[in-house]
């Protein structure tokens, strides 16, 4: 990876720093702060070369896949309220669950791992809000009965496409990109 800093990033060159760092956490060598802020710069890094800092220090890992928590997470809310915000590690597939309760969820400041993100709601008598960030293209696939679904969708610059899947019933389901459309607390 070194022999051409200036080449340009693919995802799984992301994927194999991303490796490099999940083992480096499990381990003790990292702590989950160092790892969200590398892991954040990892997959923003458009060259080869802004990546070679993140590992340096680090031992070479020989899983050939990104960690598990990369690929997929869940995400459930039953007869309460969930909230999810600040600085952490999203996956490529976010399925957000919620009965009978609340989800919130804020993606603006994550660790967003790649380019694509999709975010798979599936709300029942439920309330769940996502808040993307503000450059984010969304895409909205999902469906809903006897509910609202308000996406704020379309492209907005150079950021992740983001998209919404899934179904609602008897539930509302917004994504949104401001911070004054609803109250995280």
């Amino acid at each position: 990876m070194t022999d051409h800093p200036q080449l340009r990033a693919s995802d799984a060159d992301r994927d194999r720093v991303a490796a490099v760092l999940g083992e480096a956490l499990a381990t003790g060598r990292l702590t989950s702060v160092e790892h969200a802020d590398r892991l954040d710069v990892a997959y923003t890094a458009k060259t080869v070369g802004e990546l070679v800092p993140l590992t340096r220090d680090l031992p070479e890992v020989s899983a050939s896949s990104p960690p598990a928590g990369v690929e997929r997470q869940v995400i459930d809310s039953k007869f309460s309220k969930m909230v999810r915000k600040g600085h952490w590690v999203a996956s490529r597939h976010l399925k957000l669950s919620a009965r009978f309760g609340a989800l919130v969820i804020d993606l603006s400041e994550a660790v967003l791992p790649g380019r694509e993100i999709t975010v798979e709601t599936d709300a029942r008598f439920s309330k769940v809000i996502v808040r993307v960030p503000d450059n984010a293209n969304v895409i909205d696939e999902g469906s809903s009965l006897f509910g609202k679904r308000n996406v704020t969708g379309g492209s907005q610059g150079d950021g992740p496409l983001i998209r919404v899947t899934g179904s609602s019933k008897f539930s509302k389901v917004i994504v949104t990109r401001g911070k004054d459309d609803w109250n995280l607390h």
